[in-house]
């Protein structure tokens, strides 16, 4: 009797591909590359599978679904997002979908922070110092900003953004906003943190921190009027989605002073290219999507795919749906 296939699109982090390889209830087929699969061997992949394991950078659309084996019975996405699936089209179809969160936040959260102290420390000018060869310790020159007695802004007050709160509280901030749906008054309180509309944290924020989600809500969130509304030394620092940040609208406000500087690890498109203005601009930190590279974070993540992927090929509750 032949076994369900399983179709993977990408290699996984060591751990968790030794597992995969050591699967004998089910045939894996897989994409062994570090890089996106062509989107032809995507469609190829699905139209005999029975899971589909897939990452943030495939599209799972009408087309996909509609070359998908009649019989595939489970899509399960390595990531915590999942603005890259049309959900209506996996819902009508009765699929269930397969998700990755808690166990990136520890990660992402950190990431965060390394993007705020490069921002507000002028790290990416103070290593072109040191790469270039050129000049030495000033006591006047490339001077950045700290976080004592400041204000910090987070867009987004999920578990991510407040794993954020709590590595950045120590640093000093005087006061903590945030932003979201709703108030959350007992984790805000734990923090210290006051619920705010956004004009007023964009107003008041030192530093802000985008940890919310891509929706159609937050698509295009900071334009050339959320930033109009900053104080000229603000840092922005994005670690969510790409989308979020209107990039020419964020290099604009670089270029005319209407922020000091912005760290993203999120990009349109990903990466973005080498000459690309905001690549090239010494005060903004661009980072190719790193938030939850770890080793741990990484291999959980795709433990945790494999579960999924496997549950709904046996017609088991999924982990994380």
């Amino acid at each position: 009797m032949s076994r369900p296939i399983l179709f993977v699109t990408r290699e996984l982090p060591s751990q968790a591909q030794l597992r995969l390889d050591a699967l004998t209830n089910v045939e894996v087929r897989q994409s062994k590359s570090t890089r996106a699969i062509s989107r032809s061997d995507l469609l190829e992949g699905v139209a005999t599978a029975d899971g589909l394991l897939c990452m943030l950078s495939d599209k799972i659309d009408e087309e996909l679904l509609n070359a998908a084996n009649p019989l595939l019975k489970v899509i399960s996405t390595c990531s915590v997002g999942y603005d890259h699936v049309d959900t209506e089209q996996v819902k009508q179809r009765g699929l269930p979908l397969g998700y990755t969160p808690d166990v990136l936040t520890d990660a992402t959260a950190d990431t965060t922070v390394l993007l705020a102290l490069m921002a507000s420390r002028r790290a990416k000018e103070a290593l072109s110092i040191v790469h270039e060869g050129r000049g030495g310790f000033s006591l006047s020159t490339g001077l950045g900003t700290q976080f004592t007695n400041k204000t910090l802004g987070i867009v987004g007050f999920g578990r991510i953004g407040r794993a954020t709160v709590e590595r950045l509280a120590p640093f000093g901030f005087s006061k903590i906003l945030y932003t979201s749906r709703r108030p959350l008054e007992d984790e805000a309180r734990k923090l210290n943190a006051q619920h705010v509309p956004l004009p007023q944290l964009l107003a008041d924020a030192d530093l802000i921190c985008i940890c919310c989600p891509l929706t159609s809500e937050t698509t295009n969130m900071f334009n050339k009027d959320t930033f109009s509304l900053m104080k000229p030394t603000a840092i922005v620092v994005n670690t969510a989605r790409g989308a979020i940040v209107n990039q020419d609208d964020l290099l604009h406000a670089l270029e005319n002073g209407m922020i000091a500087a912005a760290g993203l690890d999120v990009t349109v498109p990903e990466p973005l290219p080498a000459d690309h203005p905001l690549v090239k601009h010494p005060r903004c930190v661009v980072l190719p999507h790193i938030g939850s590279a770890t080793e741990e974070t990484r291999n959980a993540m795709a433990n945790l795919a494999i579960d999924n992927a496997l549950a709904g090929i046996f017609d088991q509750p999924l982990k994380a749906e």
